[in-house]
């Protein structure tokens, strides 16, 4: 069933073959940035509108403009970065390297956290586009959108490649289809052939002063600019000469952002688009430029839906490799180092799966609820690795390297002013949130490269000369069979002690009739074995308590340098049904006996069915 649901188990030599190359890097580590042109420009109305009304279109395409410089200057600074860590430079890396663990771990939280709001955002504002169309499957927008993030997991488990393939397609189509929207809306308007609606908005009461309507919708269409980060952490996911590619895709990333975003939001300033909860700011620019119903109008929702879907397989090419690369430091589970039968690390996809479906469901579907908490970490990973690139400028130097400092300083001054800016205007909106899980994510983190930290010193051998002595004097070892009756099991974990050539083999026995354990000791006789039955009564029915007593008893009597070994028969049933009709005594029992000191536990499998 894995080999048809994810295709066969792939070879570690074949790993070259699943890496990306420029034609499908773009749509895999552009397509968040691409995706966000669809609900960023709505994001700056919907603080506009109800502060200034129409008047709100005079302040639009400003607003717009200086995100679009905010991506430019960020391009040019990402680039610099694919240029000093060609094995992936993320924020992560950058931060830790260069300022310290803690802001490495702060910028690595505020990643891990920005990728899985990505999903969770990506999908809801897909779900919202298929609502548009199909205003019946509103009170489905939850389930819509986790059956894209269910989609998208299934075809990341498949590979690198096989996810490329099947995700790049459609993010051209994307692509070509809003190039066709904005030529067409422009073409129509400028001929006359549109005239917009006189929409009657009713305007809240002047609260804020016109600054802080702007700074806050700024704020707002930030979310424009996640996932720019995402080609630089990326750089070994990308064929050879890797640098060289990586630096293709930011700049077709950047050129395709700033056409798609300017382009609709040019469109959405001419035909006075009033976003609204029935239908997004697309939905109603399609339908004003091709006709509402129309086979464009449903070409256009449907390559949304799926740009949409795909901005959160960036999520899923990244976050699993970041992931990694702090599971090898020591601050996350090493499970997520592993790779899958299909060389991507899927213990890190289904954990991004689980967290986003979480956020899907906790929020009703809602993108609008979601994308406070979004920019806030995404601008905390940004600072960081400015800051990182500075330092690391200064610290390597080498040609040219006030230039590229200067570059990654001016760079941290904006990003810093700009986090400050979204911090403010969004605090009150969810970005508090963002920051408290930060926190959370640093702390636990933290604890877990404490424990693996004293997992190591305590396995550690640090005076050789002690552990050969050990060695030296370690005496053969008394083991104890418990044994209920006289049964192919316990015939062959007698077999198996025999042949280990223990200096002593004690038969332990718990009943609560006597009789029935001579009759037991009789019958064992019978077998000829160098090997002494013990046993004790009981009435109260605890004969695993008697039997963890005897062990810890045992144990403590030997001299040392001598370990007590405890072997059990198993039964191992292969049926999953029959599975539930036994109760597992042995393993919990083993379970028990390995916190104990100088004991050691061996479960002897005997297969039933």
């Amino acid at each position: 069933m894995r080999t048809i649901l994810l295709g066969r188990p792939l070879q570690d030599s074949e790993l070259g073959h699943e890496k990306y190359s420029v034609l499908w890097g773009i749509p895999v580590f552009a397509s968040d940035a691409i995706s966000s042109v669809s609900y960023a420009g709505e994001e700056i109305l919907l603080v506009l509108i109800p502060a200034l009304g129409m008047l709100s279109f005079r302040v639009f395409l400003p607003v717009v403009a200086a995100i679009i410089t905010l991506l430019a200057l960020l391009v040019f600074c990402y680039r610099q970065t694919i240029e000093a860590y060609p094995s992936g430079g993320g924020a992560y890396i950058v931060a830790g390297e260069n300022l310290g663990h803690l802001p490495g771990l702060v910028a690595g939280s505020a990643l891990v956290l920005g990728y899985i709001l990505t999903v969770a955002v990506s999908a809801c504002a897909g779900a919202a586009a298929i609502t548009s169309a199909f205003p019946g499957a509103l009170p489905y927008k939850a389930l819509i959108a986790f059956g894209i993030i269910c989609l998208l997991t299934w075809g990341n488990l498949r590979g690198m490649r096989e996810s490329s393939v099947m995700f790049g397609v459609p993010t051209y189509l994307f692509i070509i289809t809003m190039i066709a929207l904005i030529v067409t809306g422009l073409v129509k308007y400028s001929m006359g052939l549109y005239t917009p609606e006189q929409t009657v908005i009713v305007t809240e009461n002047a609260r804020d002063t016109l600054l802080f309507v702007v700074l806050k919708a700024f704020a707002s269409g930030c979310t424009a600019l996640t996932g720019v980060e995402a080609v630089s952490n990326g750089v070994p996911n990308f064929r050879d000469p890797a640098q060289k590619n990586a630096k293709k895709v930011l700049y077709a990333m950047a050129g395709f952002v700033c056409l798609v975003f300017l382009g609709v939001s040019i469109l959405i300033n001419l035909y006075k688009i009033v976003p609204n909860e029935q239908a997004t700011a697309v939905s109603q620019l399609a339908g004003a430029v091709f006709g509402q119903g129309s086979a464009m109008y449903f070409v256009v929702q449907l390559m949304t839906v799926v740009i949409l879907a795909l901005a959160a397989n960036t999520a899923f090419a990244d976050m699993p490799l970041l992931m990694a690369l702090m599971a090898r430091d020591g601050y996350l589970p090493r499970q997520l180092v592993s790779r899958g039968t299909r060389l991507n690390y899927s213990n890190g996809i289904l954990l991004l799966f689980a967290s986003a479906s979480i956020l899907v469901f906790a929020f009703r579907g809602s993108q609008h609820l979601l994308l406070p908490l979004y920019a806030s970490g995404v601008f905390i990973s940004f600072l960081l690795s400015q800051l990182g690139m500075l330092v690391h400028w200064k610290r390597v130097r080498g040609a040219g390297w006030q230039l590229k400092a200067g570059i990654n300083g001016f760079g941290t001054l904006v990003t810093g002013v700009t986090l400050v800016i979204i911090v403010l205007m969004k605090f009150l909106s969810g970005a508090w949130v963002t920051l408290v899980c930060i926190v959370l994510l640093v702390y636990m983190m933290l604890r877990i490269k404490k424990h693996y930290d004293s997992v190591a010193d305590e396995l550690r051998v640090t005076d050789l000369a002690a552990a050969k002595e050990q060695v030296s004097r370690a005496k053969p070892a008394k083991v104890i069979l418990p044994v209920q009756s006289m049964s192919r099991s316990f015939v062959k974990t007698l077999d198996c002690a025999l042949s280990c050539g223990f200096s002593e083999i004690e038969l332990y026995h718990v009943c609560d009739d006597e009789e029935k354990a001579l009759a037991l000791k009789r019958r064992i006789e019978e077998l000829g074995v160098d090997a002494r039955f013990v046993y004790e009564v009981t009435t109260y029915r605890n004969v695993n308590e008697v039997l963890l007593r005897h062990v810890q008893t045992e144990a403590a009597k030997l001299p040392e340098y001598q370990n007590l070994t405890v072997m059990m028969g198993a039964l191992v049933v292969t049926h999953p049904l029959q599975r539930l009709l036994h109760n597992q005594t042995t393993q919990r029992l083993a379970r028990k006996m390995e916190r104990y000191p100088n004991v050691a536990v061996f479960n002897v499998p005997y297969l039933i069915g």
